[in-house]
């Protein structure tokens, strides 16, 4: 596939040469971070989603099934679903999201957010006050 361009480039000289493999190794290197660590970041993610359910959480498997998860095994968890309460057993790379994960993620975000707001302003008052008594 190479071997007529490895050919011309040869005789054309060795910048040309270099230049080549400069190119050849920047589309490797451009490959590598647009398409293989991407993959494995999310690959992890997954794993990590898998491994962390747990009794009591709800989910969403990649069927659209929805439920609340009443046991977890080895490579299986069953899932309660509705007010039928009907149960059924699914393989763990089934999983598509965990919504009380998820939930309690956002309530976290909220949190902390609210934590800075609140320091934010204590910060604010006391410059305030520091002025206030400057000026006394």
């Amino acid at each position: 596939m190479f071997y007529p361009i490895l050919e011309a480039t040869a005789e054309a000289g060795g910048a040309n040469m270099t230049s080549f493999i400069i190119t050849i190794v920047a589309m490797i290197g451009i490959f590598y971070f647009m398409l293989i660590r991407p993959e494995n970041k999310r690959k992890k993610e997954a794993e990590e989603l898998r491994s962390s359910v747990k009794v009591g959480d709800r989910v969403t498997t990649i069927g659209g099934i929805t439920g609340t998860v009443v046991s977890v095994k080895d490579d299986k968890f069953v899932l309660e679903t509705g007010a039928d309460q009907v149960r059924i057993e699914f393989l763990k790379w089934a999983l598509s999201s965990n919504d009380s994960a998820a939930e309690a993620a956002k309530e976290a975000q909220k949190k902390a957010d609210e934590a800075k707001a609140k320091a934010k302003a204590e910060k604010k008052a006391k410059k305030a006050q520091k002025n206030i008594d400057d000026k006394a």
